[in-house]
C-alpha cells in the first residue's frame, strides 16, 4: 500500500475502531450541512447558487468543501455542461438516494425527542 492509502486507512480505523456501520454512516453524513444538502438534493437537482441560497448563511468555502466530500463518498454527483457560461448541477447518486429514508427516520426521531421539540407529555 502507498503511504497516503495507509494513512487514510489508519485514519478511518481510528475514527471507527470497531468498524461499526452506524459510525461509518454518521461519518459520511455527519456535520451541520451535509444532511441539509442531501435533503435539498433529494427534492431536485440544484446548481451551486441555488444550494447556497437554500442554505443561508453557509459560506461558499464550506458549501464547496461539503459538496466535495459528498462527491468523494459517492453520495453526490456533479454534472458540468460547458458553454459560454459554465453550468454545474449537483444531484444525488443512487447511493445518495438510499440515505433519504435514513435522514427521514432521523428527522422523525428528532421531532419526537429533541430538547427543542414542543412536548405535551412528561418523559
Amino acid at each position: 500500500m502507498r503511504n497516503s492509502e495507509e494513512s487514510m486507512q489508519n485514519s478511518e480505523e481510528s475514527e471507527n475502531p470497531l468498524g461499526c456501520p452506524v459510525v461509518s454512516t454518521l461519518n459520511l453524513i455527519g456535520g451541520k450541512w451535509k444532511p441539509m444538502v442531501i435533503h435539498i438534493l433529494s427534492r431536485d437537482d440544484q446548481r451551486f447558487g441555488q444550494l447556497k441560497r437554500s442554505l443561508k448563511p453557509i459560506s461558499q468555502k464550506v458549501l464547496t468543501e461539503q459538496l466535495r466530500e459528498l462527491e468523494r463518498n459517492g453520495i453526490v454527483q456533479r454534472d458540468v455542461i460547458s458553454g459560454k457560461v459554465l453550468n454545474v448541477t449537483y444531484f444525488l447518486t443512487s447511493h445518495g438516494r438510499s440515505l433519504v429514508p435514513v435522514l427521514e427516520a432521523l428527522y422523525t426521531w428528532g421531532e419526537k425527542n429533541s430538547p427543542h421539540a414542543n412536548r405535551t407529555e412528561q418523559v
